[in-house]
């Protein structure tokens, strides 16, 4: 009888647990240990078809598929991380960038500086192939917003954010006229938003690129951008070779995208 009570109580403990997160999420077994589940109980679940493992530290609820979203909800909601989906990604995530091919094969994922990706996200196969990226040109906190990802939410990078993380990457690992195609479809951004994000901003190449796009494209929102109170640096910026100099960023851009009509 005292062993059927303990049996129950097993089993009401860790439905309780599971109920507590949204399905399709990951569970972490750092997280799962805080809440007073031993290694050894985690595997007496996992015999017992409540939960299954996806590699070391990462189980699922059985019946769940895993996600990429539902493993960045975790990494987000239980481990406290700041990484999230930037760049083009976030873009699309948005609907903010139709052109670009939907069915991608690639997600860019952007997190603090001193922040990685467990092991156990990066050899699970998530069918798409994942692009990391440490770096503290911008706050972890600012330009994010919530996006419901089904049965829950997570945080993205807002569609300023989300393209200046893609310039951040140019040249080398993002193409200036896509950010450029970008940049003329995001005619109705808050210029309180944009300033602030620009004020932040450490990268000069980025805030550079930023606004030369957004003064080229010609959105409404550019002309409440004070330039007085944003730190673009001193000297030259040239990102490409024969390129076209243009003075008022101090940068050097290629001649495709100043030409680009």
């Amino acid at each position: 009888m005292k062993t059927e009570t303990i049996g129950l109580e097993k089993e009401q403990k860790i439905n309780h647990l599971l109920n507590s997160q949204p399905p399709g999420v990951v569970y972490l077994s750092s997280w799962l240990t805080e809440n007073g589940f031993s290694t050894q109980l985690l595997n007496r679940y996992r015999n017992s078809n409540w939960i299954y493992s996806i590699g070391t530290g990462a189980w699922m609820r059985v019946g769940d598929k895993p996600t990429y979203q539902g493993a960045l909800f975790a990494l987000q909601g239980q481990a406290d991380l700041n990484i999230h989906p930037g760049g083009k990604t976030a873009l699309s995530l948005l609907g903010k960038a139709h052109y670009l091919e939907l069915s991608t094969k690639h997600i860019t994922l952007f997190g603090g500086s001193e922040e990685r990706l467990p092991t156990w996200f990066l050899k699970y196969n998530w069918g798409v192939k994942v692009n990391y990226f440490g770096s503290s040109f911008l706050p972890p906190q600012i330009g994010l917003q919530a996006l419901e990802q089904g049965t829950f939410s997570l945080l993205v990078s807002n569609s300023t954010r989300a393209l200046m993380e893609c310039l951040y990457l140019t040249p080398k690992k993002q193409e200036l006229v896509e950010c450029y195609e970008i940049m003329e479809g995001l005619n109705n951004l808050r210029p309180k938003q944009v300033q602030e994000l620009l004020e932040i901003c450490t990268s000069i190449k980025v805030k550079r690129l930023f606004l030369y796009m957004a003064e080229k494209a010609g959105h409404d929102w550019f002309k409440y951008i004070d330039l007085k109170k944003i730190d673009l640096g001193k000297g030259k910026r040239s990102l490409v070779k024969d390129g076209v100099y243009i003075s008022k960023y101090r940068i050097t851009v290629p001649k495709t995208l100043e030409n680009y009509e």
